[in-house]
């Protein structure tokens, strides 16, 4: 179902809303419904056996009651907030989609057709681990989603049901992240070969790529995507089971529309290794901060005999090189080769020495867990440690202040869900009393403040942070009844300077490649976000400008290039790639009474022409509409000078003979439009032995040669254009 739903938000202001203590210029900005329908796991904790009580009971889980605003589920790109979230109750659990446009208040819902399938696909029983990641490349403005899966696989389900359902991936076609409202609909998400949207590979559907390989995306969870400072976007999962499991990751190519190869960071059945007495699998996240690729985790280890229930450990560490394929070193700057088989080479320190207990599973320390590093290079993470003997519970601030050997740990802190980094400021945000709060300190230590307390106003049960460009985006689900809940997005401003042209993310750098062969009329356009005075060279010529800029007439090629800063002494460097126009490319076949149209290259929108007269426009690069005999079919890009696709259908160029061989009988199966058909039927020696009109009996002619010698025959079906086909009597 392509269904959009077009809103226009009412923003709730604060002295309309909610009361806060502000205490510096951290400001609530706005408050958004999204939904009043977000699924919610509202039921019991049950067993993997649990029968299913119906759709109007409370929904049960296996693992936890969150599944909407959870996991990597918001991203922003210009002005617009993307959103994931599973739409209630229980009988509906539909894959949606939400863009929110910042500046007008606009927002549009695309359903996916995809429903949530439960704990090993027991749609009746609640699955916390199936989120739905999202990502939009800044380079050519794609859209991937990453959603519902638990190591899935041929034999989980035991039942193997979920064989040809096992790893699930859309994407869109490049630029729909920027459409306009009536425009960005599920039609522009690109479909796979069966004409639904779920791909079983990241590139599935793209040319040169199979679209299965199942030994690379069976058996994965927890989707996550991030962005390095160049534009490209990287996704990584976790393969495996919890004390058996591996992260790996994969950078998508903006100028190929191609995902890399899997990088691993570390392996499988590590216990196979020399020195390494257990497995082991990790929880925590890889993300691009400051500069480089890192890595923060709790190491879960296959030992049931020590005093830990699940995780033990954090561990860190971070790459050199901007992909994260190699030059990786621990946080003392000592360099490790991929795959990672021994955890303990990048072991920050052990939570569990904070609490007395020593009796078996008796540490907890599950959630609460993050890490950021400032500008400066301080090195700030965050957990909690509960101890189950005694019912304690502590929050530790573990950092490393730029330039020290090792790292503190201090359990004088009120603890957060999410920890951040704007140029040497840190912020900790959370829910307090289930509202937000937030606090804040100087890189490198640990004096918190708090900035920030909402303190009346909606509770909220969860929540996501996502912050850019300044502001904290907080994805949250209300405290309320029921499996179909409000989820809303509040805004608010933390009070990092704008006019600062030396953090991160303050240009935005997109190339459009030339629109058609050697007129070089690539551009490379710039948006600032602070206003100040920059340089860059592009091909030896200077460019001097404020905030944004574009750079024409480039030939197509591949550019590296930095944005200096005057008078900062600081440069934001990038490489993007002008593609060469394409030329329209492809193939059309014919199906029965279907023309089924395969793209190859080209720009869309494609214009599909049949006899002369337009009959719709698409941006999917498979598709199929319905023919006749001696139809006429075009296909045009976007760009007149890329050329066109065009067939003449013939709905006999297809045709077949069953069974072949045979003892003489021959069916053709014929369309059913068709009422008679003219066929000759020639021997090996080009002899005519058989010239008849027969009638097409339920789109089938049978064909009688008993009475013929055995041997080859040539089988003449007469049309604007003959077909002949081989057949073999026996």
């Amino acid at each position: 179902m392509n269904k959009i739903v077009q809103r226009k938000f009412l923003v709730l202001v604060l002295f309309f809303s909610i009361s806060l203590s502000s205490f510096s210029q951290v400001t609530f900005e706005k408050e958004v419904k999204i939904t009043d329908i977000g699924l919610h796991f509202n039921g019991s904790k049950v067993g993997s056996t649990a029968t299913n009580s119906g759709d109007s009971a409370p929904y049960d889980y296996f693992f936890g009651r969150s599944i909407s605003a959870h996991g990597d589920c918001i991203k922003t790109y210009n002005q617009y907030v993307f959103m994931t979230w599973y739409r209630g109750g229980k009988g509906d659990r539909h894959v949606m989609l939400t863009r929110y446009n910042t500046i007008t208040g606009n927002s549009v819902d695309i359903e996916f057709p995809h429903r949530h399938t439960g704990y090993q696909n027991k749609y009746w029983i609640g699955e916390s681990h199936n989120t739905i990641a999202v990502a939009v490349s800044p380079l050519d403005g794609t859209i991937h989603m990453l959603y519902d899966m638990h190591a899935y696989g041929r034999t989980r389900p035991s039942d193997g049901s979920l064989s040809k359902d096992y790893f699930r991936y859309s994407y869109s076609v490049k630029n729909a992240a920027s459409l306009p409202d009536a425009e960005f609909t599920l039609d522009k998400f690109v479909k796979n070969s069966s004409n639904g949207y779920k791909h079983l590979s990241l590139n599935s559907g793209r040319s040169g790529f199979p679209d299965e390989e199942y030994s690379k995306y069976s058996a994965l969870t927890y989707p996550q995507f991030f962005t390095n400072d160049l534009g490209d976007i990287f996704m990584y999962m976790r393969e495996g089971g919890n004390n058996n499991g591996a992260y790996k990751f994969s950078k998508y190519d903006a100028s190929t529309s191609k995902w890399s190869n899997f990088t691993h960071f570390n392996v499988l059945n590590a216990k196979n290794q020399q020195g390494i007495t257990y497995n082991w699998g990790l929880y925590g996240n890889m993300k691009y901060v400051n500069g480089k690729i890192r890595i923060g985790f709790q190491r879960r280890l296959a030992n049931n005999n020590d005093k830990y229930q699940y995780q033990n450990g954090v561990y860190y560490a971070y790459s050199d090189n901007q992909s994260g394929f190699d030059s990786w070193k621990n946080h003392s700057g000592e360099a490790f080769s991929l795959p990672l088989y021994d955890a303990d080479k990048i072991k920050i320190f052990e939570p569990g020495d904070y609490v007395t207990t020593t009796q078996t599973d008796k540490v907890y320390i599950v959630g609460d867990f993050d890490w950021t590093v400032t500008a400066n290079g301080d090195v700030h993470i965050i957990s909690k440690v509960r101890d189950l003997e005694n019912n304690v519970t502590k929050y530790l601030h573990t950092y490393k202040p730029s330039g020290a050997s090792d790292f503190i740990t201090s359990e004088d802190f009120a603890g957060g869900t999410s920890i951040y980094t704007a140029g040497n400021d840190v912020f900790i945000i959370g829910l307090k009393n289930d509202r937000i709060f937030i606090q804040k300190t100087e890189g490198g230590t640990n004096n918190f403040n708090t900035v920030y307390q909402a303190t009346s106003g909606k509770t909220f049960d969860h929540g996501r942070v996502h912050i850019a460009k300044g502001k904290l985006y907080y994805y949250l689900m209300e405290k309320k009844s029921g499996n179909a809940q409000p989820l809303y997005l509040q805004v608010i401003d933390l009070d990092i300077d704008p006019t600062d042209p030396t953090l991160p993310d303050n240009f935005t750098v997109k190339a459009e490649g030339e629109t058609c062969s050697g007129t070089n009329n690539g551009k490379l356009i710039i948006k600032g976000g602070a206003t100040s005075n920059y340089t860059t060279s592009i091909n030896g010529v200077t460019y001097s400008f404020t905030k944004d800029k574009t750079i024409e007439g480039l030939s197509p090629g591949t550019y590296d290039f930095c944005i200096d800063v005057d008078g900062k002494n600081f440069s934001h460097c990038y490489q993007v790639v002008i593609e060469e126009a394409p030329k329209l490319s492809g193939k059309i076949s014919v199906s029965k009474l279907s023309a089924e149209i395969s793209i190859k290259s080209g720009t869309g929108p494609f214009k599909v022409i049949k006899n002369g007269e337009q009959v719709f426009e698409t941006y999917q690069s498979k598709f199929s509409i319905d023919v006749s005999h001696g139809d006429n079919i075009q296909v045009k890009s976007k760009e007149a000078c890329q050329g066109e696709m065009s067939k003449t259908i013939n709905i006999f160029e297809n045709i077949k003979a069953y069974p072949n061989p045979s003892r003489g009988l021959f069916e053709l199966f014929i369309p059913n439009n068709i009422k008679t058909l003219d066929i000759e039927v020639y021997n090996i020696q080009s002899q005519l032995v058989v010239s008849k009109t027969h009638i097409v009996n339920n789109g089938k002619v049978q064909l009688d040669l008993k009475d013929k010698p055995n041997g080859i025959y040539f089988i003449k079906v007469s049309s604007v254009k003959p077909v002949f086909i081989k057949v073999i009597k026996k």
